[in-house]
């Protein structure tokens, strides 16, 4: 996840929906090569690579337009600025 943030910073410039492909792709390979790293059986690994590109997206648009999800702690989540 890391990797997609400072990956993320290059992506100046980008247009939106470049910037969510890019991020998307970068989860998806960080996903996949963490699992990888695991040993997990391709079901794992294909659930790895989903959750990684899932959180690429949100990490690519977080970055666009500025605002972060906070939970709350009740189950619900709110947007604000990121710090």
């Amino acid at each position: 996840m890391a990797t997609c943030v400072l990956a993320l910073a290059g992506c100046e410039g980008m247009s939106p929906e470049s910037r969510t492909v890019a991020g998307a792709a970068g989860g998806a390979a960080v996903g996949l090569i963490t699992a990888e790293a695991l040993d997990a059986d391709n079901n794992w690994r294909l659930i790895a690579a989903l959750a990684g590109a899932a959180a690429g997206t949100l990490v690519a648009q977080n970055t666009e337009t500025g605002n972060c999800a906070y939970a709350r702690g009740d189950g619900t989540y709110y947007r604000a600025p990121c710090p």
